[in-house]
């Protein structure tokens, strides 16, 4: 669920030992490419995972245009596992001090973020990273801002549920609570029989995070007005503004699409129809601390995995889907709004002139060759906002089968 510091996955045992997903983008230039940590195995290892997954043959509604996204062939996804899922996920039992959810850093009406710079935990303890958000996370081949180990829903689940650095929801070695408060919920005694007969029914901490695995396949976001008129062939579905704001952002002067060029806006992506991983990770220019190009020791990017110091401040490119809602932006929630994450990629990284973080981020040796800066008018940007907005997909933000359950019922 949240999107964290690579440090708390170490907290999640054995699951996290999975074979490294290392593709790189199609698009990408060489210095923004996957890199591998030490010892690590090498881009052959994409196949490998590609292989334990299967196209996902559940009606997911999709449109005709949209790839099926890719699932673990262990863990099919049925009606009965979304369902058990989605409770899970609004289920304030799976928190240490039962106050917080899944759901707590990630609101449907915001597109599956929170609208917070960064996340506090059970224990007040605040993330180093904003909430990403989990539109069409089923299409994601690696998962969080910054962690090329970290491929699959389920390990990911383990991460806020048992982490400790920092804290999020705290169930760490409380295995037998976490079993024993889903046993006394009538509702659970015959979700999970029905969810997980090849499981006997069990009710434990793997298919707990099976069943969250499972609904978070399906917040699929394909309907804003910009998939109606590129994809759906609705001709009025978009403003001529945003129109203008599409060519722009597909041009070579502002560079947008070389970093979000796929029907989900990004270029990390994996489906039925491209089985084989495309992962990238970009420093944007946002910090320069020391003049060489440092990021905040907290926030270093994938180099605090592989180790490598040209891979410092280099994190995933978030998806664009549903942008509108998901504000404030960048991996550490620096950016209050569109027109200035506009401005930053004008500039060419941004400038800070005092205070600790202090620096030129234009100026950034280790910055990505997309981040070179332009020219934009106010003409311009107010076309590329317009394009922007029209990728938010209201139904999506409504649509009552990713809602919370317990609202229509029994609540925890």
């Amino acid at each position: 669920m949240n999107h964290k510091r690579a440090s708390g996955l170490r907290l999640a045992g054995a699951a996290l030992a999975a074979v490294i997903v290392v593709g790189a983008a199609a698009c990408a230039s060489s210095q923004d490419q996957a890199s591998l940590p030490h010892g690590a195995p090498d881009a052959r290892s994409a196949v490998q995972v590609s292989s334990s997954l299967v196209p996902v043959e559940y009606d997911l509604g999709l449109p005709d245009w949209t790839p099926p996204p890719l699932e673990p062939a262990s863990n099919r996804l049925t009606a009965a596992k979304i369902e058990l899922g989605r409770r899970l996920f609004y289920d304030v039992r799976l928190s240490a001090d039962q106050t917080k959810t899944c759901a707590s850093c990630h609101h449907q009406d915001k597109a599956f973020t929170d609208g917070l710079p960064v996340s506090p935990g059970v224990t007040g303890d605040l993330t180093p990273r904003n909430s990403m958000s989990l539109a069409n996370v089923a299409y994601a081949p690696v998962l969080t801002w910054a962690n090329p180990l970290l491929h699959s829903l389920e390990q990911q689940a383990l991460v806020p549920l048992l982490g400790q650095e920092p804290v999020e929801l705290g169930m760490a070695n409380k295995d037998e609570e976490l079993v024993r408060r889903l046993t006394a919920e009538p509702i659970y005694r015959d979700l999970f029989p029905k969810a997980f007969p090849d499981m006997g029914g069990e009710i434990s901490l793997a298919t707990v995070v099976r069943a969250l695995s499972a609904f978070q396949r399906t917040i699929i976001s394909v309907n804003a007005p910009y998939d109606r008129y590129r994809y759906g062939g609705d001709v009025d579905a978009l403003p001529e503004a945003a129109i203008r704001g599409e060519a722009l952002f597909f041009s070579e002067k502002f560079e947008c699409h070389h970093c979000h060029n796929n029907f989900n806006m990004n270029d990390n992506i994996v489906h039925a129809r491209a089985p084989h991983p495309e992962i990238a990770f970009h420093n944007t220019g946002l910090y320069n601390l020391d003049g060489k190009g440092a990021y905040p020791a907290d926030n270093i990017g994938i180099a605090e995995l592989t180790g490598r110091p040209g891979d410092m401040g280099r994190f995933k490119a978030p998806s664009l889907r549903n942008v509108e809602v998901t504000a404030p932006y960048m991996h550490d929630g620096s950016i209050a709004t569109l027109e200035g994450v506009l401005d930053h990629y004008a500039a060419g990284g941004r400038t800070i002139t005092s205070g600790p973080k202090a620096g030129v981020g234009r100026n950034n040796p280790l910055k990505s060759s997309f981040v070179p800066g332009f020219e934009m008018t106010a003409d311009e940007k107010a076309d590329l906002i317009a394009f922007l907005l029209s990728l938010t997909d209201r139904d999506f933000l409504k649509d009552p089968r990713y809602s919370d359950p317990w609202k229509q019922g029994t609540h925890p």
